[in-house]
């Protein structure tokens, strides 16, 4: 078993002065979702209890909607203190600096050497801004990559698997989901008895042979809803801690694992579109019976969906919903129906959309050094 200790670097340096790095990370979207955390107690000697899922889940990895981070690195003399510039698109962005310095402080235990540099870190993103995407996933998952790129100058002999392992390990402690967006076109994430390797502190590739009708999986978004998010995912992860219904959804979560693993195993579309929207509306039921409650779907998010049912009960077409927690509806299809399900979604579906808007994607396979 691995442990939060295999990550701690301790070993001897060599010297690297400066340099920079490029990586891209990929979104991704869960079709088991992660709600809930398990407890953080205080008295661990560390802040890595915070980030580990009360329930495992799995996720596509997207293609196109992803950030693009660069690294760049120069030593300093004072190694007091965390040191960095951030720019988005470019342009000094000082809100985004508080979340990163945390997160440096998240992982310093970790990555000692963190102190050592002044950093510019440069991120962009192929998506827009507040389109409902999430991107704290790709961007600590990009950010997560120029890290371990330096690490490994510092140490070369590191194994590509260690490399990747620890990537979505420091992912995670940046946004839990960002540890799934590093490595893989399915990715688990979250202890479960039938997925050998599988672990609470990083995400994994699904160890099983996929089945062809999910090679190329498309996933066509909805942007129903563009303002900011109503709920912070940190705020909406602690509402599980004293939910009613909290014990029977993760354990429900742990049957659907097994239920997809198998699906996506043998390839049956009905059973993938019936799990899939079962997560997708258990996620948002956990919102609206928590304390305090939210209702983050709007009434277009509704009439998509109930258009998605009529179009899937006429035509046979396995075209499905997920949703993350938000407004904008992820419609889930198979390449062979890319045609027809396009022409609906254009001629049923986008007057629903803010100004029309919407993004094509399908399945990636994680984050790349460019």
């Amino acid at each position: 078993m691995v442990s939060e200790k295999d990550f701690i670097f301790n070993k001897s340096e060599t010297p690297v002065s400066d340099g920079s790095f490029q990586w891209s990370a990929p979104s991704n979207i869960a079709l088991v979702k992660y709600w809930g955390k398990k407890e953080h107690h205080p008295n661990s000697k560390t802040d890595q209890a915070e980030q580990i899922p009360a329930n495992p889940s799995i996720s596509f990895t997207l293609n196109h909607c992803k950030t693009i981070t660069t690294l760049e690195f120069i030593k300093k003399g004072d190694c007091s203190n965390f040191s960095f510039d951030l720019l988005f698109e470019g342009r000094p962005k000082e809100d985004f600096k508080p979340k990163i310095q945390k997160f440096f402080e998240r992982i310093e235990i970790y990555c000692p050497y963190l102190k050592n540099y002044h950093f510019t870190i440069n991120t962009q993103n192929t998506f827009p801004h507040s389109s409902g995407i999430a991107s704290s996933a790709s961007g600590m998952a990009a950010l997560a990559m120029n890290i371990m790129s330096l690490e490994k100058e510092l140490n070369p002999t590191m194994t590509d698997n260690f490399f990747y392992q620890k990537a979505s390990f420091l992912a995670r402690l940046g946004s839990g989901s960002a540890c799934r967006s590093i490595k893989g076109n399915i990715v688990v994430w979250g202890n479960h008895k039938e997925i050998i390797e599988s672990s609470d502190l990083f995400g994994i590739e699904l160890p099983s042979e996929i089945h062809a009708n999910f090679k190329n999986y498309q996933d066509t978004i909805l942007l129903v809803d563009k303002g900011e998010k109503q709920v912070s995912s940190t705020i909406g992860h602690d509402l599980m801690l004293n939910h009613p219904f909290a014990e029977q959804r993760f354990s429900q979560a742990h049957q659907n694992l097994s239920a997809i693993k198998l699906v996506l195993e043998n390839g049956n579309l009905f059973e993938f579109i019936q799990i899939v929207e079962n997560e997708a509306l258990t996620l948002h039921a956990m919102m609206m019976t928590s304390i305090p409650y939210f209702i983050l779907m709007k009434p277009n998010t509704l009439e998509i969906i109930s258009r998605i049912w009529k179009f899937r009960n006429a035509t046979k077409i396995p075209v499905c919903f997920t949703l993350d927690a938000g407004a904008n509806v992820h419609v889930l299809y198979p390449e062979n129906v890319r045609v027809e399900t396009l022409q609906f979604i254009k001629d049923e579906l986008i007057g629903y959309c803010q100004n029309g808007q919407y993004i094509c994607d399908k399945i990636g396979f994680g984050a790349q050094k460019l």
